[in-house]
C-alpha cells in the first residue's frame, strides 16, 4: 500500500497471494436501504467481473443514449474482483434497464427495482468481503493465525490506509497528477496522465504513451486500445483545440486547452486526482500515528465520532469511548482549511507536507478551483465485524465486513504481512 509503513499487529503473518483469479476477491455492498419498489428512478443490482464501476456506468449511459449525469452509484468497486452493487438511472423505467440484459460486457443484472430517491455517492453502510488467500505454507495453521489476527483487529480496529486501488498499482501516478494540479501546472498534470509510460505496463499501453511524449499525438491516439478510454478523451480534446485554433505546434497550446482536456473526464475521475494525493499524504500521517497506538487518546489528538463530526469536549472516559468504537483519533486529509493536531502530533503532521514541499493553501487549486479541497480529519482506524477465517483445499478463506470508504487490503495487509494489491 503506497506510503503505508506501519503494522498494528505483531504476528508474523501468513504470506500467500490474492487475486490469482477474479473469483478470489468477492465484494458486495451493504446498502443504507433497499429500493422501495415505487418512484421515478430505477435502481438495478449488478454483478460485474473485472470491470471498473465508472466504465460500467459509461457503458450504460451509452447504451441508453443518456447523459452520464443521470447515472448514480454509491461507491467505486474493485476492478480486479467479482463485485455486486446498486446502480441507478434517474427518471427511467424498468423496461429501459431490462433492455440492457446481455448487452453489458462481463456484467449481469440481478435485480431491478423502482425507488423514489436517486442513488448517490456514499449511501452505504459498508461492504462485505469473501477473499481467498492462496499459496500459504500450511492453510490449516495459517487459518488459525489469521483468526487470531482478525480477533485482535476486531478489538483495536484496522489502520485506515488507502489501498492501491486509490493510486493504481502498475501505474501509480494518480496522486502525481494531483500534485501537479496543486502546483498549478495543468500541462504537467495532463502529460503525467496520458504520457510517461511505466516499465510495468504492457507494450501496447507503453507505445501510445511514448508517442504522446514524442509529440506524435495523432499516432498516439490511433495506437490507444479501448482500455485507455480516459486518455483518449483527453487527447481528443487537445487535438480538437489545436484544430480549432489552427495550431500545428503542440508547444503553442495554451493553458485553456489543458484545462479543457482535464474537464473532459467524468467528474468522479477529475476529483480523484487531488483526492489521491491527499490519500498519499494521509497514509504517511497514519503510518506515524499508528506507532503510538490506534485505540487510545494521545495528547493533541483531534477526535471524531462515527458521523465524522469533530468531538470538541471529552473527559477522562475518552480511552473507553475509543475502545468501544464510539469515537476515533484522526489524521488529516490535508486541504486548505483542515486543522492540524496539537503539540507534537501537529508537528508530525506538518512534517508530512513539508517533506513534499507543499502548503495547505495550494490545495485550493486556483487554476481549477472545483478540483480543490478544504480537507478534513479522517479516522486513523476502522471497525471490522463478522470476521472469520478457515482453511480450504485452495487456501485460506477470509470473510469480514468493513465500513464504506475503507479498504479490505488494509485488513489483508495485517494478515499476510506482505505487499497486498
Amino acid at each position: 500500500m503506497l506510503n503505508a509503513e506501519t503494522y498494528i499487529t505483531r504476528q508474523k503473518g501468513i504470506g500467500g497471494k490474492i487475486r490469482t483469479r477474479y473469483e478470489d476477491f468477492y465484494v458486495e455492498e451493504i446498502p443504507e436501504s433497499e429500493p422501495s419498489g415505487t418512484g421515478d428512478n430505477t435502481w438495478f443490482f449488478i454483478e460485474k467481473v473485472g470491470r471498473d464501476t465508472l466504465e460500467v456506468v459509461l457503458d450504460v449511459a451509452r447504451e441508453l443514449h443518456i447523459d452520464r449525469k443521470r447515472m448514480g452509484f454509491a461507491g467505486m468497486k474493485d476492478k480486479r474482483a467479482v463485485t455486486r452493487q446498486w446502480l441507478c438511472v434517474s427518471n427511467s423505467e424498468v423496461e429501459d434497464i431490462e433492455k440492457l440484459r446481455d448487452k453489458l460486457y462481463k456484467v449481469d443484472i440481478l435485480k431491478i427495482m423502482k425507488n423514489e430517491k436517486k442513488l448517490r455517492i456514499g449511501q452505504l453502510v459498508g461492504n462485505k468481503f469473501r477473499l481467498l488467500i492462496r499459496d500459504t505454507e500450511d492453510p490449516e495453521k495459517d487459518s488459525q493465525l489469521a483468526t487470531e489476527i482478525l480477533a485482535e483487529l476486531s478489538k483495536t480496529g484496522v489502520p485506515n490506509y488507502y489501498g492501491w486501488q486509490r493510486f493504481g498499482k502498475k501505474r501509480s501516478n494518480t496522486h502525481l497528477v494531483g500534485k501537479a494540479l496543486l502546483e498549478n501546472d495543468l500541462k504537467k498534470a495532463v502529460d503525467c496522465y496520458i504520457g510517461n509510460p511505466y516499465d510495468e505496463e504492457r507494450e501496447h499501453i507503453k507505445k501510445p504513451r511514448q508517442l504522446y511524449d514524442e509529440g506524435k499525438w495523432e499516432e498516439s491516439l490511433e495506437e490507444m486500445p479501448g482500455s485507455m478510454r480516459y486518455e483518449k478523451m483527453m487527447l481528443k480534446t487537445l487535438l480538437k483545440e489545436m484544430k480549432k485554433k489552427n495550431i500545428e505546434d503542440i508547444d503553442s497550446l495554451d493553458e485553456h486547452a489543458y484545462r479543457r482536456a482535464i474537464s473532459s473526464l467524468p467528474k468522479p475521475l477529475r476529483r480523484m486526482f487531488v483526492h489521491a494525493y491527499q490519500s498519499f499524504l494521509f497514509n504517511k500521517a497514519v503510518s506515524e500515528r499508528v506507532k503510538l497506538g490506534i485505540d487510545k487518546y494521545v495528547e493533541g489528538d483531534i477526535i471524531i465520532d462515527n458521523e465524522e463530526h469533530l468531538v470538541h469536549e471529552f473527559g477522562d472516559d475518552i480511552d473507553e469511548r475509543i475502545k468501544n468504537f464510539e469515537v476515533h483519533p484522526t489524521a488529516p486529509l490535508f486541504g486548505s482549511k483542515v486543522p492540524l493536531a496539537g503539540g507534537e502530533l501537529g508537528e508530525m503532521e506538518q512534517k508530512v507536507i513539508d517533506g513534499e514541499g507543499v502548503t495547505l493553501e495550494e490545495f485550493k487549486v486556483p487554476k481549477m478551483p472545483k478540483l480543490g479541497s478544504h480537507g478534513l480529519r479522517r479516522a486513523i482506524r476502522f471497525k471490522i465485524w463478522d470476521a472469520s477465517a478457515k482453511a480450504t483445499d485452495e487456501g485460506v478463506l477470509v470473510e469480514f465486513s468493513i465500513p464504506k470508504g475503507c479498504y479490505a487490503t488494509a485488513v489483508l495487509r495485517e494478515i499476510m504481512k506482505n505487499e497486498v494489491v
